[in-house]
């Protein structure tokens, strides 16, 4: 199902608690004659994961071109069984828009890594301050390879063998901090991390999500995107229904969203390869390996 629009009405035979929100009550059959509906303050959340208790999909019998600074809506399988659908929304990215797809934890807000104008809609559409980095979305390993410098090696000083480590995470629900390479666009890197001890140095998150409809969008583009986990612009905490992403984020230009369910509030396990043991800095749905030191462990040795 694919819908486009910004101001439409649905029958008031269907209103329920559910469909009280302004996206809900947006979706239908679009009708010049009738008169524009305002939509609702959205309510403050006050939960750790935004999301309705009983969502109900609606069905859309005839897709509708989009008025200008339109949202583009997208429902799809989430097993990837109708990725067709996903084109419309790769051609917007290819063209610097800035959409939301869902990943192997929560949504993403994302947009062409190469598209100087885009990352900084993207910026200004979170709110994302200056100093703090994206993170990049990966089709497979080659991709890491080739915007950074690469997982730790063994070597015959004891090193440990971590990139070999890595490949039995991949794909999967973690976050690494890795050097960016040169290949790595400049406006990707050019604000800095905001964690103070990475300051010196231009590092970059990357992940590969085990999710069929993001490495579909990924697939389609051709490359990586960038990246950055939705929260609710009110309250420090996720949205995990696309449909209250859409309310949240549509009327300030966001052009697309792609519904692929409701996801749960658990985000990726971050990761530190640059620090030796590799270090865990944020624990999320990834387990700790063995081969991970926490904080704690890393500040003891440097002590």
């Amino acid at each position: 199902m694919v819908v486009f629009g910004t101001a439409l009405q649905t029958k008031t035979t269907t209103c329920t608690a559910a469909t009280s929100l302004p996206f809900r009550r947006s979706i239908s059959s679009f009708s010049s004659s009738l008169p524009f509906q305002p939509s609702q303050k959205l309510p403050r959340f006050q939960v750790s994961a935004v999301i309705k208790k009983s969502p109900k999909r609606l069905k859309y019998s005839v897709p509708r071109l989009p008025k200008e600074d339109g949202l583009l809506y997208i429902e799809v399988d989430p097993e990837g069984t109708d990725t067709w659908k996903l084109d419309s929304a790769v051609e917007l990215l290819k063209s610097g828009a800035v959409g939301v797809i869902p990943t192997d934890t929560v949504y993403a807000m994302v947009c062409d890594m190469t598209n100087h104008d885009a990352i900084e809609r993207l910026r200004r559409l979170k709110e994302v301050e200056a100093a703090k980095p994206f993170s990049i979305l990966c089709r497979s390993l080659h991709d890491i390879d080739t915007y950074t410098t690469g997982f730790p090696r063994g070597n015959s000083n004891g090193l440990s063998d971590y990139f070999r480590a890595v490949k039995h995470c991949v794909p999967g629900p973690y976050t690494f901090i890795l050097t960016a390479s040169k290949a790595l666009p400049k406006q990707c890197v050019k604000y800095g991390p905001a964690i103070a001890k990475y300051a010196s140095r231009k590092s970059l998150g990357v992940r590969i999500p085990d999710d069929v409809v993001c490495q579909a969008v990924l697939e389609k583009m051709g490359a990586p995107l960038i990246s950055t986990s939705v929260r609710s612009p009110r309250e420090n905490q996720w949205i995990i229904d696309p449909v209250l992403i859409a309310d949240a984020y549509g009327p300030e230009g966001l052009n697309f969203v792609i519904d692929a369910g409701v996801r749960l509030a658990n985000p990726s396990t971050v990761v530190d390869m640059i620090q030796i043991p590799p270090t865990v800095i944020r624990q999320g749905k990834g387990p700790k390996q063995p081969w991970m030191a926490d904080q704690n462990d890393a500040a003891d040795e440097t002590d």
